[in-house]
């Protein structure tokens, strides 16, 4: 019986030893340059997200609105900077909203319905990401 354990590790190691080789060799479901492409991607577009909730936060009617709910502007600011995901990508959407809408050279602006749901949106949002 030991030489039959003998000869059976003997072969399992022979063939381990010369099956690793072809393993090794295999490729990537996804290339490295991909896998950065697309994390770049993805940072660049979180980035991007930030931004537009901050030039939101800039809009005297959104701080209004904001200010008019008893939260600092600069805690929703410091909100927007821990947001991640499909919550940041809410919010960044619903900022872009805001400042197309509120974007103009007009010296008095109205603010339709459709802007105030959308900057209380955004405000809803960052107060959910608060608690």
């Amino acid at each position: 019986m030991p030489t039959l354990t003998r000869l059976l590790s003997c072969s399992l190691v022979v063939l381990l030893m010369t099956a690793a080789p072809g393993f090794a060799g295999q490729q990537h479901v996804v290339s490295p340059n991909e896998l950065a492409s697309t994390v770049a991607g993805s940072a660049a577009a979180q980035d991007a997200d930030r931004a537009a909730i901050r030039e939101a936060l800039t809009q005297p009617q959104v701080r209004d609105v904001v200010s008019s709910l008893g939260v600092s502007v600069d805690r929703v600011d410091a909100v927007a900077n821990t947001l991640d995901g499909a919550e940041l990508a809410k919010a960044g959407d619903a900022a872009r909203q805001v400042n197309q809408q509120l974007v103009g050279g007009a010296s008095s602006i109205t603010l339709s319905t459709t802007t105030i749901i959308i900057i209380l949106l955004l405000v809803i949002i960052l107060i959910v990401a608060l608690k």
